[in-house]
């Protein structure tokens, strides 16, 4: 992890501001996988695999509600008891979330919005080097408040605990494949799989490469890279703040993590205790070595706009005071005792959060990627007189004729 001060500094900042998803080196081979799958269905997408998910040529794509039952029961007690406090944290969380519908009386009508569930979605849980049972749970529970009738999952080679996670919200719709080939089934379907009207969830290269190219056919939350944790300090425990740091980096050898303060002598103890830290895990070792920084700023203000120039994933901050400076995070840890595993498993906001300066338009998943807002209006003949002059006047302005006669018809103008 390097500690960098003055231009140094700043030049790493605006390499982390212009950082990119980094799918171009994929984008052929994802384009030729979704291509065979949308042309080939349930043949390519059971080659695809068996290839590369390790499913057994004996083994359906589908997940048989008497597995999932037992992956319950395989897994054991002290996991599912956490599952299931996990799962209540995080449906309060999504219910605190959830658009409403509403009605507003005007002078001469009604205007308002009602708010309808997707009629489907398809969670990609990752099951490669980690199995994130805890991501079923962040990308389904939103979802189910929401009010999604169907419910699907897919997964390469699901673990009896991501299992456990199904049987627990009660999702029967599980499919063992994942990748570039199971984004593809979820967004054009095949013999097995129907297709959703949304895709959501993190995955690798390859997948988010997949979510790209089948996003003008099927909506999809983001595009998600590569884990990013910031951490701004001031007065922090140097421990706490460089755990937060080794704890996202463990997740990808591309993570990107980067400390940031005015005061030199912390930086370089949060850069130390990381680097200590990060010893006995190669994979935080790696992305610490790579992609990781101790970025000394010169006030506060500088500090603060680095923040918001690098528009984290996941940011810690000292005090309450510095959030309202705060325009572009994914999620915000306030203090010494929010550590930001806490927000990846259990306080209730959701993990899938906007990386790669996404964090700039979006916020991460929620209960409110999951319905449509559609508006609603009515008026009454005298509601709609008083604002006839308004429209007939624009519309005649556009030249669009029709419009301003459909208001005249019905005012006795015409």
């Amino acid at each position: 992890m390097r500690v960098l001060e003055g231009r140094a500094a700043e030049r790493a900042v605006a390499q982390l501001a212009q950082r990119q998803s980094q799918l171009d080196a994929v984008g052929p081979a994802v384009r030729k996988i979704v291509q065979a799958v949308r042309k080939g269905g349930d043949r390519a997408l059971l080659r695809y695999a068996t290839l590369w998910d390790s499913l057994p040529k004996q083994q359906g794509l589908r997940v048989l509600a008497g597995e999932i039952a037992l992956g319950w029961k395989a897994t054991p007690a002290e996991i599912r008891h956490a599952l299931k406090l996990a799962a209540a944290n995080i449906r309060r969380f999504a219910n605190w979330q959830v658009p409403r519908s509403w009605s507003r009386k005007i002078s001469g009508g009604e205007l308002g919005q009602i708010v309808r569930p997707l009629d489907s979605v398809g969670c990609y849980v990752p099951g490669g080097r980690y199995p994130l049972p805890s991501t079923l749970l962040m990308t389904a529970i939103p979802a189910q408040v929401a009010g999604v009738r169907r419910i699907v999952v897919i997964s390469p080679r699901p673990q009896p605990s991501t299992l456990a996670a199904a049987y627990l919200l009660g999702i029967s719709e599980v499919y063992r494949c994942g990748g570039a080939q199971g984004v593809a089934a979820l967004a054009y379907g095949t013999e097995t799989i129907a297709p959703v009207d949304k895709i959501v969830g993190p995955g690798n290269a390859y997948v988010t490469a997949a979510k790209k190219r089948v996003s003008s056919d099927c909506a999809i939350d983001m595009l998600a890279g590569p884990t990013e944790a910031v951490v701004y300090s001031e007065s922090g425990n140097p421990e706490f703040l460089a755990s937060d740091l080794v704890a996202q980096a463990e997740h990808d050898p591309d993570a990107v993590v980067a400390f940031i303060s005015t005061d030199a002598t912390l930086a370089k103890s949060v850069a130390a205790a990381a680097k200590n830290m990060a010893k006995q895990n190669r994979i935080a070792s790696q992305a610490m070595r790579a992609r990781g920084y101790a970025l000394v700023a010169s006030s506060r203000e500088q500090a603060l706009e680095w923040v918001n120039r690098i528009a984290p994933e996941h940011l810690t901050v000292d005090s309450e005071a510095e959030v309202p400076a705060v325009r572009s995070a994914g999620s915000i840890f306030v203090g010494n005792y929010s550590p930001q595993p806490a927000g990846d498993y259990a306080s209730g906001p959701n993990h899938v959060l906007p990386t790669a300066g996404a964090a700039r338009f979006r916020g991460g998943l929620s209960a409110a990627d999951f319905v449509k807002v559609i508006t609603v209006q009515k008026f009454f003949p005298e509601g709609l007189r008083e604002i006839a002059p308004v429209i007939t006047t624009l519309a005649d302005a556009e030249g669009l004729q029709a419009h301003a006669q459909a208001v005249r018809l019905r005012c006795g103008d015409a």
